[in-house]
């Protein structure tokens, strides 16, 4: 599967359990709304890494990097808590996160050889 695709589809689960994340809370946390706006801004650079473009991709990669690192708090969180809803939901958006990253690191070892 294309690199881009499979960010496409880790930014729609960012988003939509993300926005489960904080409308379930009863306190409705700020920092619930983190791995959405990432999301967002993984859909919005979505057509530079379509078209290759190597800025975009590399700015996907940082934040899909930085999004799993972000994320492994809230998921040891939900562990001590019990919350199973809250662990399908943070699982969902590591697991899809780490295969973007694998993705990715795919695609620029393939153009890499491409090039040699």
């Amino acid at each position: 599967m294309k690199a881009n695709t499979v960010s496409l589809i880790n930014s729609l689960v960012l988003v939509s359990m993300g926005l489960w994340g904080y409308f379930e809370s009863d306190s409705r946390p700020i920092t619930a709304l983190i791995p959405v706006i990432v999301g967002v801004i993984l859909l919005l650079i979505n057509n530079g890494v379509k078209k290759e473009n190597k800025i975009a991709a590399h700015v996907a990669v940082l934040l899909t990097l930085l999004i799993i690192i972000g994320l492994v708090k809230p998921f040891l969180g939900t562990l001590d808590r019990g919350n199973i809803a809250g662990i399908i939901r943070v699982s969902a958006m590591i697991l899809t996160s780490l295969w973007a990253m694998v993705t990715f690191i795919q695609s620029f070892i393939s153009a890499r050889k491409s090039k040699a």
